[in-house]
């Protein structure tokens, strides 16, 4: 196949700023790859390379340049060289999922229940880092529309209020009606974080994604150990893209949880490799989006449907920017959907 690839560059404008421990976003910038071919030149296959300032393992200076020698050998041979993108996960995510949709000619990527619009994909309520009223106001929403699954993100502002934000939640709820997820994004000191995972233990919580920042192995084998709360790492899985790397990281560690973003954490081929090593392990794991626009959204969704998981995933973020892409995705209760509403 002979390929022809064209690359837009793009600035996503969120419709409220995104706060996280690392900073608040207000603009996302995304590539978006086209796909053509010399025998087939109706079709077309359309991907999304997304890396995420100051986290992913490509965010680099030269990052662009990169993006097109990737394109110009995949004109050259044909192929996509997972090997060599390895190092670059959100572009080896852009491409092939652009070379997806070109072989399934559809935004259904995979034939599922979730493509055909007969079942949804269970998601969780996303509670996005602010003061105090902003994250009450985010709360009272996502308890009105009946989420089962809420994920508050911590580590902005006082421990004490966002303990009480969490019980609020459970004066209301028990853990039975609605499971509660925290993100530290490594906000944690680990000198203190067991005293803190000791405190949210008391309000049923589900799981802590990265207490303490990564890279602290040790640290955080032993609060795996003997933490109250089970661990799911998510930054802490950025950069190693190799199978061996992979199995060593879980081993060590051995977390209860990972949570895989295809832009961080190798694509879908690396993230499949990350699935069959932490079941190897008995470590479990759900999907999450990168603050994607709806073409990256669609793509990791249409996956995620392929995968035999029952958890509530990550994939709500797609719905943020005032200039996103038309795509067939809505949220109706708390599943995310594929198709006309």
């Amino acid at each position: 196949m002979t390929f022809k690839t064209t690359i837009r560059p793009s600035t996503l404008h969120f419709n409220q700023p995104a706060g996280t421990s690392r900073g608040v976003y207000n603009t996302r910038k995304v590539w978006y790859i086209g796909l053509t071919s010399v025998e087939e030149p109706q079709r077309i296959g359309l991907g999304e390379c997304a890396p995420l300032p100051n986290l992913s393992c490509d965010d680099l200076p030269e990052y662009e340049e990169i993006l097109k020698a990737a394109c110009h050998r995949l004109e050259e041979t044909g192929e996509l060289d997972k090997e060599a993108l390895r190092p670059y996960p959100s572009i080896l995510f852009g491409l092939e999922t652009a070379l997806q949709h070109y072989n399934a000619n559809s935004f259904a990527l995979w034939d599922t229940p979730f493509s055909r619009g007969e079942r949804g994909i269970p998601i969780n309520g996303l509670i996005w880092m602010g003061d105090y009223a902003q994250m009450y106001h985010q709360i009272e929403k996502k308890m009105e529309l009946e989420f089962r699954c809420i994920k508050l993100k911590i580590g902005a502002i006082n421990f004490e209020e966002e303990l009480s934000l969490l019980r609020h939640i459970r004066k209301h709820f028990t853990a039975r009606e609605v499971e509660l997820r925290v993100d530290a994004n490594g906000a944690f000191a680990p000198e203190d974080a067991l005293s803190k995972l000791k405190r949210l233990a008391e309000l049923d919580i589900h799981s802590i994604e990265q207490p303490i920042r990564a890279g602290q192995w040790e640290e955080m084998a032993r609060l795996t150990k003997e933490s109250p709360i089970p661990i799911a790492l998510d930054e802490e899985l950025i950069g190693y893209n190799s199978l061996a790397e992979k199995a060593e990281l879980l081993r060590k560690i051995n977390p209860q949880y990972i949570i895989l973003k295809p832009s961080l954490h190798g694509g879908i081929c690396g993230c499949t490799e990350w699935i069959n090593e932490a079941t190897n392990q008995n470590i479990g794991w759900w999907i999450t989006s990168a603050l994607e626009s709806n073409i990256g959204l669609n793509a990791i969704a249409q996956w995620c449907a392929t995968l035999p998981t029952t958890l509530p995933q990550g994939l709500g973020t797609g719905m943020l920017f005032t200039d996103n892409v038309e795509m067939p995705l809505y949220i109706r209760e708390d599943k995310l959907w594929y198709g006309s509403k």
